[in-house]
């Protein structure tokens, strides 16, 4: 069995392990709402203070439960640290950094950088990558793709690559994570429906485009 197949297979199963990277506005309600799915995630970010304030069952996120994640954490579904050990682990880790706007009005992508980075040290074969974080065409092809590929793994075969733009509106109770349209743009056909088979288990509508 391929790398593709076993990785769908487990998405399929909700037997698949998902690590967010940063647990902002974005990330944090992704993570949780896997958790609630049924999968066993691991919420990464280097802010030392968020991790403790999910631990202590303290507020940061509006949209977000504290009493939730408790649950959550004491059932053993959702895993907040800051030990980037954790994603070696994962069979898919989807990115959730920050890419605010520099003086010239371009995203700083600096954090989608560190975090490929990171993942190229533990990436592995049949892993899902997948970069929600706001930023400019082709940054998954042209600045994500050559970081991962120094792993020596070959991408579409051994690990796959997906662009995902986040739709969440913080604070909205209307049009909520779950009701707002995915879409998902993989580096082929195989990577956009890996993204839109794991999208389906959270959002009622996914659409998978070309790239």
């Amino acid at each position: 069995m391929d790398s593709h197949q076993i990785l769908k297979n487990k998405i399929l199963s909700n037997k698949a392990k998902i690590g967010v990277i940063g647990l902002g506005y974005v990330g944090l309600p992704l993570a949780i709402a896997f958790a609630k799915r049924g999968f066993f995630v691991y919420g990464f970010d280097n802010n030392r203070l968020r991790i403790d304030k999910l631990k202590k069952s303290k507020q940061y996120i509006v949209d977000i439960e504290p009493r939730e994640v408790t649950s959550l954490i004491r059932r053993n579904k959702f895993v907040p640290t800051t030990d980037s050990k954790v994603l070696a682990d994962c069979d898919i880790l989807i990115v959730c950094v920050p890419t605010p706007l520099r003086k010239v009005k371009i995203p700083d992508i600096s954090y989608v950088v560190g975090s490929a980075k990171i993942i190229k040290k533990y990436l592995r074969k049949s892993q899902l990558i997948i970069l929600e974080s706001t930023s400019y065409p082709t940054t998954t092809r042209e600045v994500v793709l050559p970081i991962l590929k120094q792993s020596g793994l070959e991408p579409e075969k051994d690990f796959f690559l997906c662009f995902s733009p986040e739709r969440i509106n913080p604070g909205d109770k209307k049009f909520t994570l779950a009701k707002i349209a995915k879409i998902v743009g993989g580096l082929s056909s195989k990577s956009g429906s890996l993204a839109k088979t794991l999208y389906l288990k959270i959002i009622k509508q996914v659409f998978k485009v070309s790239s």
